[in-house]
């Protein structure tokens, strides 16, 4: 492993002038890195996602990770939350600190290709310095991961037990482990990693999925939607198929078996907030809704009769929203739980009041203040969806005077960095 020598002011004094570095050439440095790490490491194909290699996604993120990492290098107080995030997604992928060696290396030589003469010595030790000083934070959380997994330390085979449709767009997978061991419990609004062959690619890939459904022992829901483009914020672009939701909902049926790890992830209900009785509020867009119907689920069979819940959900049409027949049965049994459904394009069949609640998007101002909560300085809101939705939705709520402490967000994908 590198040296993890403490960095000397100098270093970092270096590392912060190199921020407009990053800034005019950090997306080349980090995709003259994938590319050549990929290239030396095929192996590490099943690590990467293929599909945001191509659109451009993963290394933008990381050239905004190490922007992020360099302008807060004498505060790295500042990334905590996001180093908790990459940690839980390492750990579930089951990153190992050698991993980081072959990291370290192939991104001190992508600087130096892009940069030349420019990378002078010093500037070079600095970030070796800076990169090992960051890698042994990882490494360390990695393995209070790895030690609270009660064993659970590598991909274990999982078989696909059922298969249910749940809208046009989204199918529940319900896995269970091969070896018939009880499984642990996880935090509701937290994910596992699948992983499994794909066929077009001719190598593994693994994704994330968050858990759809309460602890249980037996079985782990997922429910996915299939991608049929992965969409970049850049028109030129290669689009990708969603390799796995794919290979998910056309090629692997009742019967078929895939590796699954333990459950991670810094976006959930705590068992403290099960416990309370404060109002919570779970508003969602799209696929987004599952995380949260695994909080909802877990909230209606363990919180009191009388705490008061509100499920906010958006979606394009109404055949592409999933669980709404399984809301409005809880609704019928707990009669605290409110929901308000939006529909982007009703379709002419679609019923005001029956199949949504408002057309268009979702928009929390044409929501009744108080029921909403934002009269209760104890109310707790998890959202999750698309990156500008959940700002968005933030934005609305601390403008009603919501503290950022009550608001929780699934910062998903490559997201989730400080700029």
């Amino acid at each position: 492993m590198g040296s993890i020598a403490p960095m000397t002011a100098d270093q970092i004094a270096l590392i912060k002038a190199t921020v407009p570095v990053l800034v005019e050439h950090g997306n080349t440095i980090t995709t003259v890195f994938y590319r050549n790490m990929l290239e030396a490491h095929p192996e590490l194909n099943t690590v990467f996602n293929t599909s945001n290699q191509v659109n451009g996604h993963q290394p933008r993120a990381l050239a905004g990770a190490l922007y992020a990492y360099a302008s807060h290098i004498d505060d790295l107080s500042a990334l905590s939350a996001a180093v908790e995030l990459i940690c839980n997604k390492h750990a579930s992928l089951y990153i190992k600190p050698e991993d980081y060696n072959i990291v370290g290396k192939y991104l001190l030589e992508a600087m130096g290709e892009v940069l030349g003469a420019a990378l002078t010595p010093e500037i070079h030790d600095a970030w070796g310095a800076a990169y090992w000083q960051l890698a042994d934070i990882m490494i360390g959380r990695e393995k209070q991961l790895y030690e609270q997994s009660e064993g659970w330390t590598d991909w274990r085979d999982f078989k696909i037990v059922d298969k249910v449709k749940e809208s046009d767009e989204i199918t529940s997978f319900y896995l269970a482990p091969v070896d018939g061991k009880p499984l642990p419990a996880f935090q509701p609004g937290q994910y596992i990693s699948v992983q499994t062959y794909v066929p077009a690619l001719k190598y593994s890939q693994a994704r994330q999925y968050s858990l759809s459904d309460k602890p249980r022992s037996e079985y782990y829901r997922i429910s996915v939607k299939k991608e049929t483009f992965v969409n970049s914020a850049d028109p030129a672009a290669v689009t990708q198929p969603g390799h796995i939701s794919n290979v998910l909902h056309d090629t692997l049926n009742k019967g078929d078996t895939l590796q699954v790890s333990h459950p991670y992830g810094d976006f959930f209900l705590s068992a403290t907030e099960t416990d309370t009785a404060h109002p919570v509020v779970l508003i969602s867009a799209g696929v987004g809704l599952t995380p949260l119907t695994s909080i909802l689920n877990t909230l209606t069979s363990n919180c009191p009769s009388n705490r008061k819940l509100h499920f906010v959900h958006g979606a394009r049409k109404s055949g592409a929203r999933a669980f709404s027949e399984h809301i409005a049965s809880l609704m019928k049994e707990y009669p605290n739980l409110n929901a308000t459904f939006f529909t982007s394009h009703p379709s002419a069949e679609d019923k005001e009041g029956v199949d949504y609640h408002h057309a268009g998007r979702v928009n929390l101002q044409k929501i009744d203040k108080k029921d909403l909560f934002l009269d209760d300085a104890k109310a707790q809101y998890f959202i999750c969806g698309p990156e500008k939705f959940m700002t968005d939705m933030e934005s609305h709520l601390k403008g009603q005077g919501v503290s950022t402490d009550r608001i929780k967000m699934e910062l998903f994908g490559t997201g989730g960095v400080p700029h």
